[in-house]
């Protein structure tokens, strides 16, 4: 039986990779600012943007099955230069912009005749502590607090879980990895010698929505290339 999914964000990077790999099977629907990328894809467009824009739920079913927050920032930048600006943006684009969203869809989510699965996705920097990352680790680790929370209120209709990545190769951070001598630096930080793909998170994102995973909730997945836990 298909599934009805919303992902928060899915015009580029894991989100449209995510939409690929599971729309022929589900009905996936995508609130995103752009549909440049979605054309031929088995999805349905709904504008928006999560800093300025009120969901329209009429779009979408009665009930939903699965809810991805793909929204993300990365600043790195020395703390001394950070302004409280960017922490509040960080927070609003990470944290507040998965409030508002969930919320405004949740009781969709608690409505199916089984247990919903929502997905955030944080960084390894939460639980190692990386210089120059303040302003995104303090916002990724209110998100991992807020899915904890969330699984323990929320179960047993609707499964919470994070997915918390190393640098995965996304239109998000070109920046780090736009030539060679950037990609073979952050590649030979990663004991696995490498940096992530979109569609490796896709496909761990696909498993957390699907049946497979129907036993875990309020998890923190590392997929990280072995960066947060061990040495290379």
């Amino acid at each position: 039986m298909k599934k009805n999914i919303l992902i928060i964000g899915g015009s580029s990077g894991i989100g449209l990779e995510l939409i690929k790999l599971i729309g022929g099977e589900n009905n996936v629907f995508s609130a995103c600012r752009t549909n440049e990328h979605l054309t031929g894809l088995n999805v349905t467009h709904i504008p928006f943007d999560v800093l300025t824009d009120t969901l329209d739920l009429s779009v979408l079913p009665e009930s939903l099955d699965g809810f991805v927050y793909c929204p993300g920032s990365i600043n790195l930048r020395p703390f001394k230069g950070l302004k409280p600006e960017t922490f509040l943006n960080d927070f609003s684009i990470n944290v507040m912009g998965a409030v508002k969203t969930l919320q405004s869809v949740l009781s969709k989510l608690q409505s199916g005749d089984v247990t919903a699965s929502v997905v955030f996705y944080s960084t390894v920097a939460v639980q190692t502590g990386m210089a120059f990352h303040a302003s995104v680790a303090a916002a990724k680790g209110a998100l991992e607090g807020l899915a904890r929370s969330l699984a323990a209120e929320l179960a047993p209709k609707v499964r919470v879980n994070v997915i918390a990545p190393s640098i995965t190769d996304t239109p998000l951070a070109d920046k780090f990895l736009n030539n060679d001598t950037k990609k073979e630096n952050a590649a030979g930080r990663h004991p696995l010698q490498r940096f992530g793909s979109a569609e490796e998170m896709a496909e761990a994102t696909a498993f957390l929505l699907s049946n497979k995973s129907s036993w875990m909730t309020a998890q923190v997945l590392h997929i990280d290339g072995g960066i947060g836990d061990i040495k290379s």
